[in-house]
């Protein structure tokens, strides 16, 4: 490992160390008066996970120029955001999940109810935090609250939460299947990157659209080891159900394409997202083309 690689991986500890504290400092500012739903709260978003979207509106921060401390609130509102999207998704009526993170998930552990519950209050903490923070001028924050929201709902994470469902035991072709994850799992984390870049007003249209290319790239990439992992992986090393897509009889990535062709897709999209932040000059960038390496050979 160079001195630089080196360099960035101390970087992304520091980094996420402190948005561990952030997160548990806003929601003990948050707590309610239900001790059993700020418990729920605080199981879906504090113990666990890899915070790659929150990385993500750190590292394209850092392209454009802007310090980790004036993107923490961006970083923990989409944290709360893409919590609350996995209590929701493990619901009994969604994918009836039990594991999640490597421990039961929410309504498992709380009750159907309190996980609903959880998921909602965690949905609105996001735009809370965001509406009340300090970092970034009024117009800046209205930019990002847009593209959360934006990501979330009727045109993204719900509609392809929704596509997913309808297609449960149903032939799918590959192209309403990447429509899907680009739904469901990629306008999460183009917000994500989106977030950071909002940062600076003053972006170049080239730097912008480098960005947006390389958040596409990484998206459908996320997606696609996803289903890789999920047929090759373990629910030990997932911390999740593995083998359950199949189980199911839900079109993937591999069902479709076969499992070389996937891999071989997962490479031409890593190059891609290398490619697409070159338009970033090479010190500011390197926070990204870390996490192209860590999506991209991730186990879990």
């Amino acid at each position: 490992m160079t001195a630089a690689q080196t360099h960035q991986l101390s970087w992304f500890d520091e980094t996420r160390a402190g948005l561990e504290l952030a997160l548990a400092s806003k929601l003990e500012q948050y707590k309610g008066p239900s001790a059993v739903l700020n418990d729920a709260m605080e199981y879906a978003l504090l113990d666990g996970g890899k915070r790659l979207r929150a990385m993500l509106v750190f590292s394209a921060g850092h392209a454009v120029g802007t310090s980790v401390n004036d993107l923490t609130d961006a970083a923990c509102a989409i944290e709360a955001m893409h919590a609350y999207s996995l209590v929701h998704d493990d619901l009994p009526s969604m994918d009836n999940d039990v594991l999640r993170r490597g421990k039961p998930t929410c309504h498992v552990k709380f009750g159907e109810a309190f996980a609903l519950l959880a998921g909602d209050a965690l949905q609105t903490a996001a735009f809370q935090w965001l509406a009340e923070s300090v970092q970034g001028s009024v117009h800046v924050r209205m930019q990002q609250i847009a593209a959360l929201a934006g990501a979330s709902g009727l045109q993204g994470m719900a509609a392809g939460q929704a596509i997913d469902l309808a297609h449960v035991g149903k032939p799918m072709d590959l192209d309403a299947l990447e429509h899907m994850h680009a739904r469901k799992t990629g306008d999460l984390i183009k917000a994500s990157v989106r977030m950071g870049y909002a940062s600076n007003p003053g972006l170049s249209a080239v730097e912008k659209n480098g960005l947006e290319a390389y958040a596409h790239c990484l998206g459908l990439a996320y997606q696609v080891i996803d289903d890789i992992l999920d047929v090759e992986s373990t629910s030990d090393v997932l911390g999740k159900t593995s083998g359950k897509d199949a189980l199911n009889n839900k079109p993937t990535m591999v069902s479709l394409m076969g499992l070389g062709e996937a891999k071989a897709l997962l490479a031409r999209l890593r190059e891609q997202a290398f490619t697409a932040c070159e338009v970033i000059a090479a010190p500011r960038r390197a926070p990204l083309e870390t996490l192209v390496e860590l999506i991209t050979n991730r186990k879990s």
